[in-house]
């Protein structure tokens, strides 16, 4: 029987912070490329998707650099662990919108709208509230994490929602969907915290 060995797909598609989230991932001694290459995304046990920016340059992007069907193969129907990063979680949605109106991944249900708060946008950290029980928050030692947003995911299904964040009205700050997961402030810039954030992620099978 084979040795299983954890291999991360960060997803290369324009977006500013690939390389952060990779030396995360090499703090914690796991392999990992960042490709835009389906080859890449079939051998990797794990996928992330960063972001920074806006929805609508983001999804063009995204579908500009990477097979977008081929990346449903292995996410939808093989269900290999993805996890969406800040606007990596937006994209998730149905449709986004930042800048005019734009069509999502459709991945999960809602819709990403602009967070309703006098000072835009929330920069810094914050706590995020468990709405219910999952291994991503295994071992943390507090729930505090670096946020950069001003628009956030009206998830459909609030059942799908892991926890919430008060910024004056309280938003999804993590989705999960069977093998999907999202979260909307920067695991990368978040330290310990983010670090074992991205740690669980990676023991997911």
């Amino acid at each position: 029987m084979g040795i299983h060995i954890t291999k991360v797909c960060i997803l290369d598609y324009g977006s500013g912070n690939v390389m952060s989230v990779q030396n995360l991932i090499q703090h914690l001694k796991i392999k990992s490329i960042v490709s835009n290459k389906n080859s890449d995304i079939k051998n990797s046990t794990h996928i992330i998707l960063p972001g920074v920016g806006a929805f609508g340059e983001s999804i063009k992007k995204l579908k500009k650099k990477i097979d977008i069907k081929y990346l449903e193969k292995e996410i939808l129907v093989k269900k290999k662990p993805f996890l969406g990063i800040c606007v990596g979680m937006q994209l998730l949605a149905d449709t986004g919108e930042e800048f005019g109106k734009h069509k999502g991944l459709g991945w999960i249900k809602g819709q990403v709208v602009k967070l309703k708060s006098k000072i835009l946008p929330h920069i810094g950290w914050n706590e995020i509230v468990l709405k219910k029980k999952n291994l991503i928050f295994n071992d943390l030692i507090d729930k505090d994490f670096y946020f950069v947003n001003s628009f956030h995911f009206n998830v459909k299904d609030k059942k799908l929602i892991l926890a919430n964040t008060k910024y004056e009205n309280y938003f999804c700050s993590i989705v999960n969907k069977e093998n999907i997961y999202g979260v909307q402030f920067h695991p990368e810039k978040s330290q310990n915290n983010g670090k074992q954030i991205i740690k669980n992620f990676l023991k997911i099978s």
